[in-house]
């Protein structure tokens, strides 16, 4: 007998304990693992891109959001300019949606400091861009903070611009959400209009046309005098399609639709809405695998890069049409049934790849680790996709820009999932989802790549980070693989929920956290490889 397991240096340490020495580093996550504490701007981001509106694996909604608001106040207080930056990165298309970062708006609003007010001033009118974000805006800061001066100021601002025809359009296809109309808006805001079409178009908003004009009164009005035409002829939706340009949302409550009507719809039909309506114009005939024209239109909208990010399509909102796409009616909220064309099934998978931002093959040796423990089976806010779905489609997009590559799972064990750049998305995601199962120890995959001698370059783990099931922590691991394979090797940690954990040793200059459902995270990923960040 001998007590060499108490004196010789400790080098491993339950993930289900602090390491002796950091415990002021780390936190305790919600699954009983110790980690290390992520800070309030790494939390800000996960919680602005991922939302916490919908509850994970091991925390409810309400928790989450609570801790979001405590985050986004405490980051308020101590630099409010940086909580403006970090909203508009994430409102930018980056985010899964845009309520997050409307509710950080709201919260950023009621700052204490004149900075807090400028900056919510300054940034209002690129978040809140259309009037279903105006109207959410609204909600929010009734329920939370009611309408002082600087909310006052930002609601007029925004319905008097001086795109009137843009504001028509805004206040013709939201009429009214959340329990507000326009209506209730120009009377809390006491807007006063600056143009005379500007006051036409609110008297149009507040008394509507009992009597419709002869003549269109102007450009930034007709739209609306074509709408207000086609409820007085509902018969002729046509018509009133292609002259006046009018949306799905705009000719559908009011005209009698059919083949023909959404034919002439889908012609300018804008990215975002020709997503959502995918299956509905699949059912209706529209689209068929002999129509080519309407073939090649989805597949010239869709699969062209510009027009993606122009349209501030996540890639999440991309795999969800996908997968819904392909099920024929059977998922999402659709009552409606389709047989899937397979050609666009192609233009869905190539539009996933194609809204992810990346660049040419780094020439590096990556390890991607994908999370298949039982809490990645968790979904996703309301995008109907688990972390596992998202995780293995950030990993494989990830993989098909470069030539050296492996992707496996972990859990309390690193698997092969049998996924190469040559899956589709569809068949990546079937694979991972399969093998959902037990705890999470993300030190396994070090584990098999010391055992292995692989020797990666860069090892990517795609993760809610909620690692605890291991009888070491994965930055122990790691310092042991650098020890025994590559002393150089890199790691970067995509964490895909909004906890304030992280598996970063922050001593580690060779490690990265990153917050997950960014478009932008394959790129940064590859930069780091290559050193260029």
């Amino acid at each position: 007998m001998n007590y060499n397991f108490f004196t010789k240096n400790k080098t491993k340490t339950p993930q289900n304990q602090p390491i002796p020495g950091r415990e002021a580093e780390m936190v305790q996550g919600h699954s009983g693992g110790w980690m290390f504490d992520a800070g309030i701007w790494k939390m800000l981001r996960r919680c602005l891109l991922v939302g916490t509106a919908k509850s994970t694996y091991y925390a409810g909604k309400q928790e989450l959001t609570e801790d979001f608001v405590t985050v986004v106040r405490l980051a308020v207080a101590e630099n409010p300019g940086r909580v403006a930056e970090e909203i508009l990165y994430a409102s930018d298309g980056r985010a899964i949606n845009n309520s997050a970062p409307i509710l950080a708006l709201v919260l950023l609003s009621m700052g204490e400091t004149p900075e807090a007010k400028q900056a919510f001033g300054e940034i209002f009118p690129q978040v809140v861009r259309t009037g279903s974000h105006f109207y959410e805006w609204l909600n929010y800061t009734k329920s939370l903070r009611g309408f002082g001066k600087v909310v006052r100021e930002a609601g007029k601002t925004w319905l008097s611009r001086e795109d009137v025809k843009g504001l028509a359009y805004q206040l013709l296809k939201y009429q009214q959400r959340q329990g507000f109309s326009h209506r209730d808006a120009l009377r809390l805001f006491h807007v006063k209009p600056p143009t005379e079409n500007h006051r036409q178009l609110f008297e149009w908003v507040v008394r509507g046309w009992e009597e419709l004009p002869t003549d269109i009164p102007s450009e930034a009005l007709a739209q609306i005098w074509w709408y207000e035409w086609l409820k007085r002829n509902p018969t002729q939706t046509h018509e009133a399609i292609s002259q006046g340009r009018l949306t799905h949302e705009m000719a559908a409550p009011v005209g009698k639709m059919d083949k023909q009507a959404w034919q002439l719809l889908f012609q300018e039909m804008p990215i975002s809405a020709m997503l959502r309506n995918l299956g509905s114009l699949t059912e209706l005939g529209v689209l068929r695998a002999d129509e080519n024209a309407n073939l090649l239109r989805v597949e010239a909208v869709l699969n062209r890069r510009e027009h993606l990010r122009k349209g501030r399509i996540h890639p999440i909102d991309v795999l969800k049409a996908l997968k819904t796409y392909e099920s024929g009616g059977t998922l999402g909220r659709s009552k409606k049934t389709w047989n899937p064309v397979p050609r666009i099934v192609d233009i869905l998978e190539k539009a996933v790849e194609l809204s992810f931002d990346v660049v040419q093959p780094t020439g590096k040796v990556f390890m991607h680790a994908v999370d298949i423990s039982g809490s990645m089976g968790s979904l996703v806010a309301d995008m109907g996709l688990t972390c596992c779905e998202i995780a293995t489609t950030m990993a494989l997009v990830t993989a098909k820009a470069e030539k050296n590559y492996m992707i496996r799972g972990f859990s309390t064990e690193f698997r092969e999932l049998g996924i190469s750049a040559k899956d589709s998305f569809s068949s990546a995601v079937r694979k991972a989802s399969n093998q959902n199962f037990g705890g999470t120890d993300a030190s396994v995959a070090y584990d098999w790549m010391i055992k292995n001698k692989f020797k990666a370059d860069v090892v990517c783990f795609w993760t809610d980070s909620e690692s605890w099931a291991g009888y070491k922590h994965p930055s122990q691991a790691l310092k042991e693989y650098r020890k025994k394979v590559n002393p150089n090797v890199k790691a970067v940690y995509v964490t895909l929920t909004p906890y304030q954990i992280t598996l970063v040793d922050p001593e580690d200059s060779l490690s990265w956290d990153l917050a997950g459902f960014d478009p932008g995270t394959p790129r940064i990923i590859q930069m780091l490889a290559t050193g260029e960040l």
